[in-house]
């Protein structure tokens, strides 16, 4: 099976501008493709999984990718999907998000000679003069087509900002640039770029006379219908300091029944024939497929090592195996204790598991907490240091997140 009926097999494919030609040219290694990361937050989130293991699968097929960082779009910001306005980022904090994107991709995409390049493009659209790009840009857009755009079109209810309605023309000129400049002949993104890629597309054709080409992936969504990791609240991210392996590991091995294969097939690297084997699979056999969805990705994401301590971790805290060891913790110090204890809520903010005692005080009042295996309904509760010393107590908040709180 070679790589473009294999991405069709795992569901992938959303649209193509013309299937023969992208299907020959990446089954033959000679796409050289770019897709887009604008650096809205300082790491990556599951809402850029997709597209960074669409790059990985391409590239191992022999294509070249190309990352851009949208150093320059992200001062203006992307409308797909919003339903406000995104909130304007400094350069500083912009750059910031790039060095960190660049960091993060590197565990994914294969940097080295000729095989795959970083470029950001707020180093030609930063020094664009704006007479400029009426003349020889705006030029070839139609204002009456751009707004049938579903993206635009979700907004004019609520308000489009004139900032905002330039994105489509600045992501076309990214195209039209690398196709100049290093000979980069197709874009890929999510199903919600297809208006803005088709514009790049276009402004090719109607400037150089030249075809280039676009396909955009099928958008992995959550039971609320939005990109998974693209909310400002809930987000799931790759770095580690923001979301742990184990969190991570957690979340992928709580996703619905209905959700778990469909998951396995588009995200992991498991062969499409193995996983074909899966369709049948129900009862007792999804929480295997559950198991293994959540142990590939964290692999995939943290390395094997970090996936091997979330699975432990997790077969200790829900089936009675594992290490105890391997799950998140949060040590205290005597500092912390007063007269040799900890009241619940005290443990609830140090243990991470609540960010204030307001929180902390419903939380215990709506039912949800448990500590050393036993439901906490009084926010009087103590906790002495000796119950603390040791292998600590495990604090869980809700049906699925714990903490291990040690004094040290």
């Amino acid at each position: 099976m070679k790589i473009y009926e294999e991405l069709q097999a795992r569901g992938l494919l959303a649209q193509v501008t013309n299937e023969e030609e992208i299907r020959n040219m990446i089954n033959e290694g000679k796409a050289t493709f770019y897709i887009g990361f604008d650096p809205t937050a300082d790491s990556l989130h599951v809402g850029h999984f997709m597209a960074l293991c669409l790059m990985k699968r391409l590239q191992e097929a022999g294509n070249k990718p190309i990352v851009l960082i949208g150093g320059g779009t992200a001062m203006i910001g992307d409308p797909s999907g919003r339903t406000d306005m995104r909130s304007m980022m400094t350069p500083e904090t912009i750059q910031h998000n790039c060095d960190c994107f660049k960091k993060q991709m590197s565990r994914f995409i294969d940097f080295s000679e000729g095989k795959a390049i970083m470029v950001n493009n707020a180093d030609w659209l930063m020094d664009l003069n704006y007479v400029d790009v009426l003349r020889e840009v705006g030029a070839h857009f139609s204002v009456n087509r751009m707004l049938t755009a579903e993206c635009y079109k979700q907004r004019m209810e609520k308000g489009l900002s004139f900032l905002e309605f330039n994105y489509m023309i600045m992501q076309s000129y990214d195209f039209y640039k690398l196709f100049q400049d290093y000979g980069c002949n197709m874009q890929f993104g999510g199903d919600d770029q297809w208006s803005n890629m088709l514009g790049g597309t276009e402004l090719i054709r109607r400037k150089l006379g030249k075809d280039a080409h676009a396909m955009t992936i099928t958008l992995l969504l959550n039971s609320e219908g939005k990109k998974m990791g693209k909310t400002q609240k809930g987000a799931v991210w790759l770095d580690p300091n923001k979301t742990s392996p184990f969190e991570f590991y957690q979340y992928w091995r709580n996703v619905a029944d209905a959700d778990v294969l469909k998951c396995i097939r588009m995200l992991t690297f498991l062969p499409v024939e193995e996983i074909d084997k899966m369709n049948d699979w129900e009862g007792s056999q999804l929480n295997e497929a559950k198991d293994i969805l959540a142990y590939e990705l964290t692999k995939l994401v943290h390395g094997d090592e970090e996936a091997d301590k979330a699975r432990s971790a997790s077969k200790q805290l829900f089936g009675g195996g594992g290490n105890l060891a391997d799950m998140p913790s949060e040590e205290l110090s005597a500092d912390d204790m007063q007269d040799g204890a900890i009241d619940i809520l005290s443990l609830l903010v140090k243990g991470g598991l609540c960010a204030s005692r307001n929180e902390a005080r419903r939380a215990v009042e709506q039912g949800g907490v448990a500590a050393a295996d036993e439901k906490v309904t009084d926010i009087k509760t103590l906790f002495t240091a000796e119950q603390l010393s040791g292998d600590g107590i495990i604090v869980r908040r809700g049906k699925k997140t714990y903490k291990k709180v040690v004094l040290k």
